[in-house]
């Protein structure tokens, strides 16, 4: 008999993986120094250390500190380098009321709520818990914010829920400042987080409203930090 053709080893596919543009990965890495605070208010920057950190050339670390200064994140200072700026209590205020405007109006809005709504919000709450007890504050500030979003989302408003998008970065630099000067207020905003998911899902419109503002009110005196 004929001998059986051998078996060809089929060739390894070779996958590469593009990274980002050089400007792109140190926009990346000080925005998100910033926004977790490991680049505090007051922080002079350098494009050499930059450079050196993320292991690029200075021209990309020039393009990505003018696109973050025109975000209002840091100011440039020629021949110096960049300054972190820090977050102003008028700024505060600002984000505070521009939250309450939206958020008090979906609160009202998600009730009656979906079904599809109230399990979103209860796996939220779950993973909140899950990252507190893990002690990541910047990840608790991220979930914490992506359970207000879901309710602006779900108002059924996109010119809003534009508006709400355009707070994150704030809103997330603000709450790792709130949780690292304030741990205690990890477990209050889960608290206050299930008196809001409760409301919603008893159709109390009214009772959202009040916790939503009484929450989000919190976060101005934290902030500034006057805790009393």
């Amino acid at each position: 008999m004929p001998a059986a053709p051998s078996a060809q080893a089929t060739p390894p596919v070779k996958t590469s993986l593009k990274q980002p543009p050089a400007a792109d990965r140190v926009y990346t890495h000080i925005k998100d120094a910033v926004l977790d605070r490991r680049y505090q208010g007051g922080t002079l920057l350098t494009e050499g250390d930059l450079a050196e950190a993320v292991g690029v050339s200075r021209t990309p670390v020039r393009e990505a500190l003018l696109r973050l200064e025109v975000e209002g994140l840091i100011k440039l200072y020629p021949k110096k380098g960049a300054l972190v700026l820090a977050v102003s209590a008028q700024e505060i205020a600002d984000v505070v009321e521009t939250r309450l405007l939206v958020e008090e109006f979906a609160a009202r809005k998600a009730v009656p709520a979906s079904a599809q709504l109230i399990r979103r919000l209860e796996d939220l709450l779950e993973e909140q818990r899950q990252k507190s007890e893990a002690g990541d504050l910047a990840a608790v500030a991220v979930s914490d914010r992506c359970f207000h979003a879901e309710i602006v989302r779900n108002a059924g408003n996109e010119i809003l829920s534009r508006l709400y998008d355009q707070l994150r970065d704030r809103q997330l630099r603000m709450g790792v400042a709130v949780l690292e000067a304030h741990p205690g207020r990890i477990a209050a905003n889960i608290t206050e987080h299930g008196e809001l998911l409760d409301a919603i899902r008893a159709g109390d419109a009214d009772a959202a409203a009040q916790v939503v503002r009484r929450h989000v009110s919190r976060v101005k005196v934290l902030v500034r930090g006057d805790d009393r």
